[in-house]
């Protein structure tokens, strides 16, 4: 074996006992999570690590910062074989994977394509982040120069890549041309230099790029670019079912000790595997509505600071010696994450939308929620009502029960004691059932399904809240007994389908009952009227008032609601429902569809005062109005709510209507 030979096989020797020990010393530090089984759909999976993780398809929704990563990323797995072909030669000086024949030259061929565009990627993305600042970007010191040192790596490694391939061509032992287009143009850089200059020259580079490889390597387990060997695996064993639904507490289970997550022993080993997978892109951070309007809260520092801890609580956890007393008095929440940031979150999904690897934000902080409120009775004052109203009066608000059906007085709605074999439950939910505004919502629905011929009945004082808001306010204890005592009822008159005005509502009974046992078909009523205009059943005969447009046209624009959009897919039945109404147009607020902006009301913030900068419903409201819509098209009790709070704040109310799409059905069908 040759001096190199032994040399190199040292080198890689201890780079790669480093490599296994840093990943063997993470994966151990997991184990202090609690147990979660991540088993199962392996079809959506594998179909997620294909689009999502290989793919890029989350970070190609940011066009230009999407398709630097895609490069960067593409171009690595292109040149792994350009990787493994240098370590044989380090170790067996004949060592080429040339007996692929014509394989080998497209391979050697995509090489230098993508080093071309790695290199580029680098430098745009090096200029985006430490010229032009990208705001999402902008992390602390530390962050900044991990990120450069990273980026600067990579760019050396590719370089050193294609000089070295110019040195082959320029010492006879690869021909210049279609096999090697890029550095074809380097060889130039040899011109009079001689043949044993060149040799020297080539095994610089040889050396070069392979040291930078498995320092590479070994600096990751380091680095916040650890997302690089734990992306495609935490896009693998991301939460998929067919629904985004809270993982639920077994209450009964007498083994269980503390319940929630006040430190990261608490949380799960897939949420701290989370915290390793976050890039530190800022892609949650800068959709987060309560971080724009000026809250604390940035999901990205949340995945942060479960790393952080983890890795400042688990070495001593691991080695089973006792906890340095510094470190055992502090805590994940309180130390590191503050109740503020916690209470802040409106649970619209914005994050985890946005996230290109897959992370469960939502999960975590809810999580922090319910250690707080379950473990430490700790919560903002404002809850202390709502959850007594929870458990006496069966919704957030200080209504009797025996008034929940007050709303349907003289519409001839039947309920189902007194028409147990109705076919639909219509549920209508507490704001249907109490608010002032909303409960015409209810009675505009009720007359559309009565027109509609529709075959249904309500529970009336019979329904209780869904257990939604007790959900998210961590309550899980008050949640479980609001929702059990649902299902009892259900089974009571052998209910199979329901439809509901409330996104939330919808949420809670289609994806988070079924954890109960309570499995039914449940539809939003915008899904719901969409079918009966489409079967004819409902015709729209006129238009709506306020027309403004020179045609005679009514503007509406629509705001979807987090958990009818994000959380269930549905954002074109609304607006298909506007679109039959005559003499009317949709002009899309900025941020539409699943880029939509929360009205801030979700996990429970309707009951919650907002007394740090800007409230997130007037964010929305000047969104919408600056539009200049007629009308201010809803789906959800919530966003009704938030969004007349808001145009009346901005004195825009008698210029600008706030209507459900049941509302503007009705109007149109009269």
């Amino acid at each position: 074996m040759t001096l190199k030979a032994t040399l190199f096989s040292l080198i890689l020797l201890i780079a790669f006992s480093g490599f296994v020990y840093n990943i063997r010393r993470l994966l151990s530090y997991l184990k202090i999570g609690q147990k979660e089984d991540r088993r199962g759909n392996l079809s959506r999976r594998l179909k997620d690590v294909l689009v999502i993780a290989l793919g890029q398809k989350k970070l190609l929704r940011d066009p230009l910062a999407g398709i630097l990563h895609a490069a960067i990323f593409w171009g690595f797995l292109v040149l792994i074989l350009a990787v493994i072909e240098s370590i044989g030669a380090g170790v067996l000086a004949a060592f080429s994977l040339s007996f692929l024949g014509g394989v080998y030259s497209f391979i050697i061929f995509s090489q230098e394509i993508f080093c071309l565009f790695v290199a580029i990627a680098v430098i745009v993305s090096l200029y985006r982040r430490f010229v032009t600042h990208v705001p999402r970007l902008q992390v602390d010191r530390h962050g900044s120069m991990d990120a450069g040192a990273i980026l600067c790596m990579i760019f050396v490694i590719v370089i050193s890549l294609l000089l070295q391939n110019a040195t082959r061509i320029a010492s006879g032992k690869a021909a210049a041309g279609f096999d090697h287009p890029v550095s074809s143009l380097l060889v130039g850089l040899y011109s009079g230099v001689s043949s044993e200059s060149v040799h020297i020259w080539s095994e610089i580079f040889w050396w070069i790029h392979i040291i930078l490889i498995l320092v590479f390597l070994n600096y990751l387990p380091y680095s916040k670019h650890l997302h690089v060997l734990t992306s495609i695996p935490n896009v693998y064993l991301s939460y998929r079912r067919s629904h985004p639904a809270l993982k639920p507490i077994n209450l009964e289970d007498e083994k269980l000790e503390r319940f929630g997550a006040l430190d990261v022993d608490d949380l799960t080993w897939k949420q701290l595997l989370d915290g390793y997978t976050c890039t530190e892109c800022g892609r949650c951070t800068s959709v987060c509505p309560a971080n724009i309007t000026g809250k604390p809260l940035s999901p990205r520092k949340i995945m942060v600071d479960i790393r952080e801890r983890l890795m400042e609580k688990a070495p001593t956890r691991i080695a089973g010696g006792d906890i340095p007393q510094d470190i055992a008095e502090k805590t994940l929440v309180h130390a590191h994450i503050t109740d503020e940031e916690i209470w802040s979150c409106t649970t619209c999904m914005a994050c985890m939308q946005e996230c290109p690897v897959m992370i469960e934000h939502i999960d975590a902080i809810i999580d922090m929620r319910r250690g707080l409120v379950l473990m430490e009775s700790q919560f903002p004052q404002e809850l202390q009502s709502a959850f007594k109203n929870l458990e006496t009066n069966f919704s957030p608000w200080a209504f009797s029960s025996s008034s929940r059906a007050d709303w349907a007085e003289g519409l001839g709605v039947k309920t189902y004691a007194e028409k147990p074999d109705a076919k639909i439950l219509y549920w209508v939910g507490c704001a249907g059932s109490y608010d002032a505004r909303y409960k015409k919502v209810s009675q505009s629905f009720a007359r559309l399904m009565q027109m509609a011929g529709v075959d249904f009945a309500i529970l009336g004082t019979e329904e209780k809240c869904t257990g939604d808001p007790a959900r998210r306010m961590g309550n899980e204890y008050l949640a479980q007994m609001l929702m059990k005592e649902n299902i009892a009822t259900f089974q009571k008159y052998h209910v199979q389908k329901i439809v509901t005005t409330c996104p939330h509502c919808l949420n809670t009974l289609k994806n988070e009952y079924p954890d109960f046992g309570g499995k039914y078909e449940v539809v939003h009523h915008s899904v719901f009227l969409e079918q009966l205009i489409a079967e004819g059943k409902l015709k729209l005969k006129k238009g709506i008032g306020g027309n403004t447009l020179p045609a005679g046209e009514t503007r509406i624009t629509f705001h979807d609601s987090c958990y009818l959009g994000r959380y269930n897919g549905t954002y074109d039945a609304p607006r298909n429902i506007i679109r039959h109404i005559q003499g009317v147009r949709i002009d899309e607020m900025n941020r539409t569809h699943d880029r939509g902006f929360c009205c801030g009301a979700g996990g429970g913030r309707m009951f919650m005062e907002e007394n740090t900068g800007k409230r997130v419903n007037i964010e929305r409201t000047e969104e919408a109005l600056a539009v200049n819509p007629d009308i201010i098209g809803t789906a959800c009790p919530f966003c009704m709510t938030m969004l007349v709070d808001g145009v009346k704040e901005k004195e825009a109310g008698e210029k600008v209507r706030i209507k459900d799409i049941a509302e503007l059905v009705l109007e149109a069908a009269e």
